[in-house]
């Protein structure tokens, strides 16, 4: 097992696949805490009874973080910064008992010097029925393992 993937591991075509999580009614109500985004749809179970879904569904930002965060570690990898979103799409909602996981692959990487490389990742966020939910791109930079490999003698201890 790779303890964390460097700019050189990672090739394109490289897929992953994250552990599942499942959608609470406390995260939603969270998410509207933290966001102050308590549109009736997410958070008034009579309300969304009256719409197309019937029930409440997820925050669409809500999935895109969860995509975040569930690929984190999946791969891991020596991540120097998250650059962009691109072309995020919400295919169908998420709702609360929804079971969720993340497929990751690496579409393309740019080297971009000696410390970091740019890699863009596909991002799919599918549900319990194998529903792509959401997807988009996501581009990250990744240290190159010369970078890494200077973190390492730098944190070693000197002799005195």
């Amino acid at each position: 097992m790779v303890d964390k993937y460097f700019f050189e591991d990672l090739q394109i075509g490289d897929r992953w696949t994250s552990p599942a999580r499942t959608v609470t009614e406390t995260d939603v109500v969270n998410f509207a805490g933290i966001t102050g985004d308590f549109d009736p749809l997410h958070v008034d179970h009579e309300f969304a009874r009256r719409t197309p879904y019937h029930r409440p569904i997820a925050h669409g930002l809500l999935g895109l973080a969860w995509a975040a965060g569930l690929a984190s570690q999946c791969p891991r990898v020596h991540t120097v910064a998250f650059v962009a979103v691109r072309n995020w799409e919400f295919h169908r909602p998420i709702y609360i008992s929804d079971t969720l996981h993340v497929v990751s692959s690496v579409l393309d990487k740019k080297a971009s010097g000696r410390r970091a490389g740019l890699i863009l990742w596909r991002r799919e966020v599918i549900n319990q029925a194998g529903i792509i939910v959401q997807s988009g791109i996501f581009e990250t930079l990744v240290a190159t393992r010369y970078v890494g490999a200077r973190r390492q003698e730098q944190s070693e201890p000197q002799p005195v």
